[in-house]
């Protein structure tokens, strides 16, 4: 076993919050380069891809159906999952939080008497902190996908769902493969340039000796047919596919909301996730799984255990959310991020969060509550322009999302936290926010006092200052206020439109 850390970096518990961690990250001209070009590129072939599709409108609505029943029925489509994957030869385990799946996987790994396993790209391991657990046990887990490769010989951190190393250029991924291969196995070839070609190749030797020698691979899904017990896997390089086949045992980590119904229902989603993250029309790999696969283990095609640990982590606490659970519809397509003015500028670690850019920004606060500084400034993380809303295959009203954690942030209130109802306290910082609200609430509820506010806002707008003062002076720093106009507009209205009999 490598002496070499194989963790990644976690966020730290205390991560700064997003308006600290951004004003870092955009003095970075390199990272807003990689990142421009990265994101636009996506999303012009992106827009290409759906164009291509007279129907897109009908399968975004298709996809939301399908989630929202699901969700609506949760309970009832996990216990039919459960069952159909008993019956094919898996066994189900639930883990209601992070260190519970931790501890299932690790003991898992452990009963089989190995020490490294290969992985799957996974957001859901990534959420718990899985191959930071392994290591403390002793188990050195490797992943396979090429750009968690890379962030993990980085020692970085993913910043991106679908382009982990998104923030990495040609050149910066040569010095690594350089610098770190020969630590982790097969070290990079000499001599090795930045061609995508070299640094694919010198990719494929290095992940090539340890799918061989693996015994244990652990994987999450895309999704998890309920009515089969079936697993699918989505991915664009067949390194998932090397580790659902090759190892003896296959552990699958995946959250609760990943299940769909019936087989029939992934015709919307092979449509609309290829097209939604990699503008693809079809996925260069798509792996699905039932049981023990395809031989049940007994010629070797495939693994002889499985193992699948349903993960809630937060889950179902944002199901009781009638508007945030929207956010469990999300099928991890990245499409939003590659369309946001803010991701675009500030990139993924300001998030301080497996899962960056908008969706993140909804996600993150419901399944990790908004006690932190972090958490309580990621609804903030959006200009609320709408982009995120437009693109999404599920279509996810993530600035509805945003305004209402917002305001659970302003202003506290009842939520749902480990199953129990809870009332949240208003977060520090947000005194002056909820004074202006207070303020605007008494006025509009009161509209003799707000015609009178408004007159004597006309007849003062000589006055009005060009720049707010106190709190508001960062805001009018890159804006200018409106004008004030001479007339209200009720009093345009009581003089255009005034019965003149």
């Amino acid at each position: 076993m490598t002496g070499t850390h194989l963790g990644m970096p976690a966020f730290p518990a205390a991560a700064p919050a997003f308006p600290a961690a951004a004003r870092e990250a955009v003095r970075d001209e390199g990272l807003r380069a990689n990142l421009r070009h990265a994101t636009h590129t996506i999303r012009d072939k992106r827009r290409r891809a759906v164009a291509e599709l007279e129907d897109w409108d009908r399968l975004r609505a298709a996809g939301r159906a399908v989630k929202d029943h699901t969700l609506r029925h949760l309970d009832r489509y996990l216990l039919q999952l459960e069952e159909a994957v008993t019956a094919a030869g898996g066994t189900v385990h639930w883990a209601a939080d992070a260190d519970e799946a931790n501890r299932i996987v690790t003991d898992l790994v452990r009963a089989t008497g190995e020490r490294e396993v290969v992985k799957v790209k996974s957001m859901a391991t990534q959420e718990i902190g899985l191959n930071e657990a392994l290591e403390a046990a002793g188990i050195a887990a490797y992943e396979t996908d090429l750009a968690e490769l890379i962030v993990q010989l980085g020692h970085d951190r993913p910043s991106h769902i679908l382009v982990p190393a998104i923030h990495r250029n040609r050149a910066e991924i040569r010095d690594i493969f350089r610098a770190e291969m020969g630590g982790w196995g097969r070290a990079a070839p000499e001599p090795l340039g930045d061609d995508p070609r070299e640094l694919a190749e010198a990719a494929r030797l290095h992940l090539r000796e340890k799918f061989l020698r693996a015994k244990v691979a652990v994987s999450g899904a895309n999704f998890m047919v309920a009515e089969t017990g079936t697993m699918v896997v989505f991915e664009s390089e067949g390194n998932g596919r090397m580790c659902l086949t090759l190892p003896e045992t296959l552990i699958s980590v995946v959250g609760i909301e990943k299940v769909v119904p019936t087989f029939r229902d992934l015709e919307i989603f092979l449509q609309t996730l290829p097209r939604s993250s990699t503008a693809e029309r079809m996925n260069p790999y798509t792996t699905m799984w039932t049981g023990l696969g395809p031989s049940r283990g007994a010629d070797g095609d495939g693994p002889s255990a499985f193992h699948l640990v349903l993960l809630d982590n937060g889950r179902t606490d944002t199901l009781a959310d009638e508007v945030g659970r929207q956010a469990l519809r999300c099928i991890r397509c990245s499409a939003c991020l590659n369309v946001c003015p803010v991701y675009e500028r500030a990139g993924g670690h300001a998030y301080g969060s497996v899962y960056p850019g908008p969706i993140g920004a909804i996600l993150s606060p419901q399944l990790r509550g908004t006690g932190s500084a972090i958490d309580a400034s990621l609804p903030y993380a959006s200009t609320l322009c709408g982009a995120c809303y437009e693109v999404c295959p599920v279509a996810i009203d993530i600035p509805e999302v945003l305004v209402h954690l917002r305001e659970r942030v302003a202003q506290g209130g009842p939520v749902t936290r480990g199953g129990v109802r809870v009332t949240l306290r208003p977060a520090d910082g947000h005194t002056a926010e909820r004074a202006a609200m207070r303020a605007a609430r008494l006025l509009l509820d009161r509209p003799g006092a707000l015609r009178a506010a408004e007159r004597l806002l006309a007849r003062a707008r000589r006055l009005a200052p060009r720049r707010l003062p106190g709190a508001g002076r960062a805001w009018t720093d890159s804006r200018e206020l409106p004008t004030v106009p001479a007339e209200s507009f009720r009093d345009w209205w009581a003089r255009e439109r005034s019965d003149p009999r």
